[in-house]
């Protein structure tokens, strides 16, 4: 079988881990250099770019990209999971909770906040993952952190009930936690709330429409079509800018030489990472310039095959 390398989004099917992902994927194109580009619960469902052979030296640079999800708030109830799967600890009539007040206190959720990560997350505290903990009843002190709201966008509205629901899309930066934000939207609305519903709608810049199930790629392995599939290497960190090398110094990035900035087009900026291509179009890595008015380094290169 063909090498494999570069990106393939899936379709994260309910009840696995991210972990599980990865092991079937692994087993099923028998690639054992496979990596995820951000955890998603079990049960949530949506986009899990995998990065496969050489790609897996992209994962931190895809993973801190903006995500974007589908989600529902169910208002008037909590758990202490702040969704679905958890215990109820709170309930209170919703009912009264009107379309311009969840406008209102939505709008104020947008551009950055501060969100305590909640007690059944992945978060090391002391060595320790927050979840482990919360399974043996503990609760500790957690240290609030900044994310970033980009948009939100307001859907559905399911409202009247006792417990009414809002879907709503969110796109938001690395380390959101979207049952946080539910939780949060309910405290300033002053009543109890969880989230009902989760879909990863797009993660690394790859949509639902780009990604495949488990069953696809089996069946693309079967016709020996998966390599069709992959975003290739440079492709998939698109978001970075592109740099041109002269041919005359194209061998030094691949000898770990400084390059002149004489030998670029157009001329980089200092400590920001481009993509590395040659005259021909042969992309060589990912670069920079570490220092003022210095030369263009290598941060990862990857020789062209």
């Amino acid at each position: 079988m063909t090498e494999l390398h570069g990106v393939l989004p899936v379709w994260k099917p309910t009840d696995w881990t991210s972990h599980d992902v990865v092991a079937r994927v692994r087993r099923i194109v028998r690639e054992k250099r496979i990596g995820h580009t951000g955890t998603l619960d079990p049960q949530v469902v949506g986009v899990l770019p995998l990065c496969i052979g050489k790609a897996t030296r992209l994962v931190e640079y895809l993973q801190d990209l903006p995500k974007q999800y589908e989600a529902v708030l169910r208002l008037g109830i909590a758990t202490d999971t702040e969704d679905l799967s958890g215990e109820v600890i709170a309930r209170q009539d919703a009912s009264s909770i009107t379309e311009e007040q969840v406008r209102d206190v939505i709008a104020k959720f947008v551009g950055e906040i501060e969100q305590v990560p909640p007690m059944y997350s992945a978060v090391k505290v002391n060595g320790k993952r927050l979840y482990e903990l919360a399974r043996e009843g503990k609760t500790v002190e957690r240290a609030a952190r900044t994310v970033t709201i980009y948009d939100i966008d307001l859907l559905e509205f399911r409202l009247g009930g006792s417990e009414p629901e809002v879907r709503f899309r969110v796109s938001c930066s690395k380390g959101t936690y979207i049952r946080t934000l539910c939780v949060d939207i309910g405290r300033m609305l002053g009543v109890p709330s969880t989230m009902a519903q989760l879909i990863r709608t797009m993660s690394a810049q790859f949509t639902e429409q780009e990604s495949l199930t488990l069953e696809q790629i089996e069946q693309a392995v079967a016709n020996g079509t998966l390599a069709a599939h992959l975003v290739p290497v440079d492709k998939a960190i698109a978001h970075l800018p592109k740099l041109t090398v002269n041919n005359e110094y194209a061998s030094y990035a691949t000898q770990g030489k400084g390059i002149s900035l004489r030998a670029l087009q157009p001329m980089p900026l200092t400590n920001k990472l481009y993509r590395l291509y040659d005259e021909q179009g042969t992309f060589y890595g990912i670069f920079n310039v570490p220092e003022p008015n210095g030369a263009l380094r290598p941060v990862k290169v990857f020789l062209p095959s």
